[in-house]
């Protein structure tokens, strides 16, 4: 549901930017996701974003989305010491997740962009399947 709501997203032109658990609202009664909390959010561009926007990370790589096990999306990684240390842990730490996981994680966390998978790559990766 967090990626249907990311798709949603894109194919109005928005950005989110800001995709972490604190903004994930999940109803317990209705099972439904809700993806908030657009204030860090920009319009889509065909260029690289030079502007930041949010606060910057205090050195907690683990608040973000792909950080928690078992879940995934799309995260753009600052360069920073921070990620360094998530993907050190990544080789030790996340040991209880699947290879495919793993490799969905480090793909989706790449520090090259042109590495990184796309929203679509994403639908049709097989951990997700």
């Amino acid at each position: 549901q967090a990626l249907e709501a990311v798709r949603h997203c894109t194919s109005c032109g928005v950005l989110h930017r800001d995709i972490k658990p604190k903004n994930i609202l999940l109803d317990l009664a209705t099972g439904q996701l809700k993806l908030i909390n657009l204030g860090c959010g920009t319009f889509l561009q065909d260029t690289a974003y030079t502007q930041f926007a949010g606060e910057p990370s205090q050195g907690d790589a683990h608040g973000h989305l792909m950080a928690q096990p078992g879940c995934s999306a799309r995260a753009s990684p600052s360069c920073c010491q921070a990620w360094d240390e998530f993907f050190s842990q990544l080789t030790g730490g996340f040991w209880f997740l699947s290879p495919e996981c793993q490799g969905l994680i480090r793909r989706c966390l790449s520090m090259q962009p042109l590495d990184r998978l796309s929203l679509e790559e994403l639908f049709s990766h097989p951990w997700m399947q």
